[in-house]
């Protein structure tokens, strides 16, 4: 847990000075779910594990900094869809080149193999199953 923190601690610092700095982890969940296809609320929620209230506040937020927007849908014009906008597409990104850069630090720290053995004991210990980059914590696991 301290190695996820320390990472997700720096990439929050190092979006900042790109500018972001209005924009936090919990973001980040809520974009790639969006982008998944979670286009309302409730979905929202149930994608996060969060209440509908909760995903509601968080949308709230994405509007109001321009991450995501809300469009018509096609198939019924009584309804809004939520959609990533560019700028949310670019934060998503630069936080994947982030991650990249930060995962390359260790590797100069630590080492190639060292770093590469870490990353093998770490996968045995957690096991092969994909995690949802989706949804956090424990309900990035698939439960069946």
């Amino acid at each position: 847990m301290g190695g996820y923190r320390a990472l997700v601690d720096a990439a929050m610092v190092e979006l900042a000075a790109r500018g972001y700095d209005d924009f936090r982890p919990v973001h980040d969940f809520a974009l790639r779910a969006i982008a998944a296809g979670a286009d309302s609320a409730s979905d929202l929620g149930r994608r996060m594990s969060v209440s509908k209230q909760a995903a509601s506040k968080t949308i709230t937020v994405l509007l109001d900094r321009r991450y995501v927007s809300r469009e018509l849908d096609p198939d019924d014009a009584r309804r809004k869809r939520l959609q990533v906008t560019p700028l949310g597409f670019d934060v998503l990104r630069q936080g994947e080149a982030i991650f990249d850069e930060l995962r390359k630090k260790w590797e100069q720290q630590i080492g190639v193999s060292e770093l590469a053995t870490l990353e093998a004991l770490l996968k045995t210990l957690i096991g092969d199953g994909a995690i949802r980059m989706d949804a956090p914590g424990w309900a990035a696991q698939d439960l069946g």
